[in-house]
């Protein structure tokens, strides 16, 4: 009897190999050249460009359809990295064709289509990770070590700031960039749910909310540059244990830091830079005391769980606590525009530059206070009612 080999490399195959798909390719060639996996195969309606050596992989036979993809390479793991709206069709169709999945981040545009995702991934008996590469960092359990030990007393709350510059050309890169809509499909591209969608789900892992329903959520969304989707945006909610967490955040600073997230003690605050990988605690009367922390590849995971049946870091169901915050935003109205008047504007080299007056000390405010944008006097900023009923 044939068994299989549990040292032979997978064969993957890539879908989506332009864009941020060249990261993942980039991500995925030292594990090829380690023996772990094997790209047999990339899927995408454009082609490579001819002579393209996908950084560093070489060339591999290129498709148009995924399902013929599939049959083709008979690839056992599958990444894809497309535009939200097409994660679950896409999904379903690799689950059919018998390969494990890595699904880009966010994982669905709706919690109808995550329990869809879901109940697909646990039929098919196959592996499903979402690609929240945060949450396979080891300082969030360093950080419920020391939550738990008391380190910073009794939590009143944790608090995420994130401040980024982007131009015009963020918006430029794709037809679905900063939509909500498009051709009849939910997009919800906005700040809170792409770019700074790892600031929501780590802050929700850090207060062991990541699979639950908030209790209640407060959403302020608005938009300098010209799109449907939110750039800067204030989130509150509270978790059914009742921590207060909040998210503010803006795409229209004037230049991009690395973004923080504040557990307030009665004690001692504690902050992770989670792009960094870095905590810091803040105890009073003593020097800040920083450490720094490894990260678990969660390709390298996804390789184990299917090999060793090690357990997936990031599988479906940890983002429902985001998907719930995504779904309070799809459903949202429309983000208010930040006028003209609170704008800072330039162009350059044909690009166009945004930046809200005070944007970056509001942010750090909001995380600090735990206040909403409109609560700070932002003069931009008009309160949203809280919304008390959260979906389950």
């Amino acid at each position: 009897m044939n068994r299989p080999d549990h040292t032979a490399p997978l064969p993957l195959l890539l879908v989506g190999v332009h864009g941020h798909g060249r990261s993942h390719l980039r991500a995925l060639l030292p594990l090829a050249k380690a023996g772990t996996i094997r790209l047999v195969g990339v899927c995408d309606r454009r082609p490579p460009v001819p002579g393209d050596d996908l950084e560093g992989h070489g060339e591999v036979p290129y498709f148009d359809d995924l399902a013929t993809a599939l049959k083709r390479t008979r690839a056992r793991l599958t990444v894809l990295v497309t535009p939200i709206h097409t994660h679950l069709p896409l999904a379903t169709v690799a689950l059919e064709h018998g390969s494990h999945l890595l699904l880009e981040k966010p994982t669905t545009p709706s919690l109808a289509q995550l329990t869809l995702l879901e109940d697909a991934v646990q039929a098919s008996g196959l592996a499903c990770q979402i690609g929240f590469q945060s949450l396979g960092s080891e300082a969030i359990d360093e950080v419920h070590r020391l939550v738990g030990e008391g380190a910073l007393g009794t939590l009143r709350g944790i608090g995420a700031a994130g401040a980024w510059k982007r131009t015009s050309a963020y918006y430029d890169r794709a037809p679905w960039a900063g939509r909500r809509r498009m051709d009849g499909h939910e997009v919800v591209d906005g700040a809170l749910t792409n770019p700074f969608a790892h600031a929501v789900a780590t802050s929700l892992a850090l207060a062991r909310a990541e699979s639950g329903a908030p209790s209640s959520l407060e959403l302020e969304m608005y938009h300098a540059h010209p799109i449907e989707s939110d750039d800067t945006s204030s989130l509150r909610l509270r978790t059914e244990e009742g921590t207060t967490l909040t998210v503010a955040v803006t795409l229209c600073a004037p230049d991009s830091r690395p973004p923080a997230i504040t557990l307030h003690g009665d004690r001692a605050d504690l902050t992770l830079e989670y792009t960094l990988d870095r905590l810091t605690l803040h105890q009073p009367g003593q020097e800040p005391r920083t450490t720094t922390h490894g990260r678990v590849n969660l390709m390298e995971n996804l390789v184990a769980h299917v090999r060793e049946g090690v357990p997936l870091l990031v599988p479906p169901e940890r983002t429902r606590g985001f998907t719930h915050v995504l779904d309070a935003v799809r459903t949202a109205p429309d983000p208010r525009p930040v006028t003209a008047e609170h704008q800072e504007v330039y162009r350059q080299e044909g690009v166009t530059h945004r930046s809200i007056s005070g944007i970056e000390p509001l942010v750090h405010e909001s995380a600090r206070s735990l206040a909403l944008f409109s609560e700070l006097g932002a003069p931009w900023a008009r309160p949203a009612p809280t919304n008390t009923e959260v979906p389950q």
